[in-house]
């Protein structure tokens, strides 16, 4: 018997949530009704699957205190800081439901004498979701509103850090009507959450994770002719042209490297400056960052909450120290942030210069809050560097030439380009990564394609 999942906050160590994980009976029992419940959903009126949808966003919206707080609980977010996650699930769900009924229709062949003929988007059937810790609501409405309005059913396998979120799904739903089994979620382990990939009753699988777990789920799915979607790391870059908005650029690198703690897949994790600025933005971008409040995350003057938990924060230290072992310069006092200490998840945000391609803190996903700052001669020394990763999520151009970001953002390896912004996902534009950072999309009005199969009707109208 698999041991309990047992959530503890990394804020101050306490129990959030205990959960025992599903057995062999369970998961099948799941499946099994998930499988009944989409075959009705399916033929349930688009308008109605909209509804309810927007029953689901009312109800989060309606609970968004108390949910905030169980975010800042589970993964150490700042109180101030996590009620925007539920503004961010309104959104996205909100401009998938509007896109729904366009995306969905049919489409309809060339007129043909004595023929009607269309091809209808089909729902896929069981979609199993697995989502992660640090942006929990986020990542996982990505797949699971699209999904549900689609018609299919979804199961949601949540990360054992921030298990509440999946009961504040199933939650939402029921308070939205939502037909019993057309949403569940398994409390699982490791080795259950990958069994369940390799069920029948499984159509697609979508994955937000690391790399390494992103090949576990890719492996798992290859003996079925399953679709899957993964998106996995990053290691997102910003330049800093010559032209930008010095102030402009400062505030923005500076909360696009540390909100979070640095925990997001498309945090800023590397920042090249030319050389005309790069004294000047190295010395603001150090006084910014020494303006954060490191503390309990439930203290709405905190600004800079613990990391999800102390593991995280030991793996952040040592990528810094191997990189100023190999000649990076640390600018930030940690004496500053004295709620920073090792054997805990508290860490105090770091800027390091004199970096180069040679340390991981340069190339490997970071996930904390660390960045380090390169002196580039233009755009070209530039654009090698932002490309020279095994990663490709987002990258970032700060600049007054929006004719020279778009040149060079068709030539970054990147799923999506920003100009003068980072850090954020546009619903309405596909969110989808290249290289180690996977592969699918999900958002937009593309993000229905994986979610959906055609289905085409040749209807013969007459013999004659």
């Amino acid at each position: 018997m698999s041991e309990p999942i047992r959530c503890i906050s990394p804020g101050d160590g306490s129990l959030v949530a205990e959960r025992e994980v599903a057995g062999d009976a369970a998961i099948a029992a799941a499946l099994e009704r998930g499988r009944r419940a989409q075959a009705g959903w399916k033929r349930t009126p688009l308008a109605e699957r909209k509804a309810c949808v927007e029953r689901f966003v009312a109800y989060f919206e309606g609970h968004r205190d108390e949910v905030a707080w169980e975010i800042t609980r589970q993964m150490g977010r700042p109180i101030a800081h996590s009620p925007g996650e539920i503004r961010g699930l309104a959104e996205r769900a909100r401009y998938m439901a509007s896109v729904a009924e366009d995306t969905l229709a049919e489409l309809a062949a060339d007129p043909k004498p004595g023929f009607t003929r269309f091809i209808r988007r089909e729902p896929l059937g069981l979609v199993y979701a697995i989502a992660p810790w640090n942006y929990p609501l986020l990542t996982a409405v990505n797949v699971v509103v699209p999904a549900v309005l689609a018609g299919n059913g979804v199961i949601l396998k949540h990360s054992p850090l921030t298990p509440l979120c999946a009961e504040r799904f199933a939650a939402a739903f029921e308070a939205a009507g939502l037909p019993g089994g057309v949403f569940q979620y398994l409390h699982l382990s490791d080795a259950s959450a990958e069994k369940v990939i390799s069920a029948p009753e499984v159509d697609f699988v979508a994955f937000t994770g690391s790399v390494a777990v992103g090949h576990q789920v890719q492996r798992a799915a290859a003996s079925r002719f399953i679709g899957t979607g993964l998106e996995l790391g990053g290691k997102d870059p910003a330049y800093v042209r010559a032209d930008a908005d010095f102030e402009h650029a400062v505030e923005n690198l500076v909360d696009g490297a540390f909100f979070n703690a640095g925990q997001s897949c498309c945090a800023i994790e590397r920042i090249y400056v030319h050389a005309s600025l790069y004294h000047r933005f190295v010395e603001a971008f150090v006084a910014l960052t020494r303006k954060y409040v490191l503390g309990d995350p439930l203290d709405p003057k905190t600004t800079l909450g613990p990391l999800v938990r102390e593991s995280q924060a030991r793996k952040v230290r040592a990528q810094v120290a191997e990189a100023v072992a190999k000649g990076a310069k640390p600018l930030v006092e940690q004496s500053h942030f004295p709620m920073s200490k090792e054997g805990t998840p508290y860490l105090a945000p770091q800027v390091l210069v004199n970096v180069s391609h040679e340390m991981a803190l340069m190339t490997e996903e970071t996930f904390g809050p660390a960045i380090g700052i390169q002196k580039v001669a233009g755009d070209d020394e530039a654009l090698a560097r932002m490309n020279d990763s095994r990663y490709g999520l987002t990258a970032a151009i700060w600049t007054s030439d929006a004719e020279a970001a778009q040149a060079l953002g068709e030539r970054l390896e990147t799923g999506t380009v920003f100009m003068n912004r980072c850090d954020y996902l546009d619903p309405a534009l596909a969110w989808t990564g290249v290289k180690d950072s996977g592969h699918g999309c999900t958002l937009s009005k593309l993000g229905f394609a994986a979610l959906t199969r055609p289905k085409s009707f040749h209807l013969r109208t007459t013999t004659k």
